[in-house]
């Protein structure tokens, strides 16, 4: 039967303790790249949600070409903080987030250590964000977007908020910035397809309370996930960035929908 329905206390505690003990080890040597400015910093986290995939039984399969330019904003889909793990251990780039999240115990200072970048949507911040991100961007930095502005039930990809998108506006060293849309899907548990009925299992959404959700997921089986990597555009191709989100929306929505139907991107993607 699905390891969704019967997931083992002994499986979850496991692995629960095995990335525990794995991010107590890494989190000083984060800190230390951080503080000297190593290159490390940016590589160590893909490496750790890696392993973080590789505990829980995670296995990423993707479709299309990551684009490897610099500066590089990805746009995708939201069902749950396990989306970040998954795109983590591909792209190596920084989240960008809502500022309450940078106070949320545990999971706030492991967003800092991995360089997310906070945003806070009061208008008088706006002028700080925008130069903060805007240096990131300079330095080459890939920042990863989820426009939806929240996550859902992974059925489906919620309208995209194209105020997100002022993002795609900076022209670092006075080049259009890339985008590129991304769609991720949760396919597979133990090796069968997951119905539209199981897949919330995996979303974390509304008032769903972490530590049971994630207690839930590291009970699992083994775990399939297809990331689709769309063509690359700029917000140069279109009118405005309203524009740009509606196409970045269609290509991810499309990308989500066949994925969870078993077919391959509608369009190949290119670097």
């Amino acid at each position: 039967m699905f390891g969704a329905m019967f997931g083992s206390h002994i499986r979850a505690a496991l692995k629960l303790t095995v990335i525990a003990t794995m991010t107590v080890l890494l989190l000083p040597v984060q800190l230390v790249a951080l503080v000297f400015r190593s290159r490390l910093a940016s590589r160590l986290p893909k490496a750790y949600f890696r392993w973080t995939c590789t505990i829980l039984g995670i296995t990423v399969k993707t479709d299309g070409l990551q684009t490897e330019e610099r500066p590089m904003l990805f746009v995708c889909n939201h069902a749950s903080y396990l989306d970040i793990v998954v795109l983590g251990s591909q792209i190596e780039g920084s989240f960008v987030s809502k500022a309450d999240v940078r106070d949320w115990p545990v999971v706030g200072v492991l967003a800092r250590l991995c360089r997310t970048v906070f945003i806070d949507r009061r208008r008088h911040k706006t002028h700080e964000h925008r130069d903060g991100i805007l240096g990131r961007l300079e330095s080459g930095d890939r920042l990863i977007l989820f426009p939806e502005g929240t996550s859902n039930d992974g059925n489906r990809t919620l309208p995209f908020k194209s105020a997100l998108f002022s993002v795609a506006e900076y022209r670092p060293s006075g080049k259009p910035l890339k985008v590129q849309p991304v769609s991720v899907a949760y396919t597979r548990l133990d090796g069968v397809p997951i119905g539209r009925g199981l897949r919330p299992l995996f979303a974390w959404y509304a008032d769903m309370a972490l530590a049971a959700h994630f207690w839930r997921v590291a009970s699992f089986g083994a775990i399939e996930v297809r990331i689709a990597f769309h063509q690359p555009t700029t917000i140069d191709a279109f009118a405005d960035r309203k524009a740009l989100a509606r196409h970045c929306h269609r290509e991810v929505a499309v990308g989500l929908s066949r994925a969870l139907a078993g077919r391959p991107p509608a369009m190949p993607a290119a670097a």
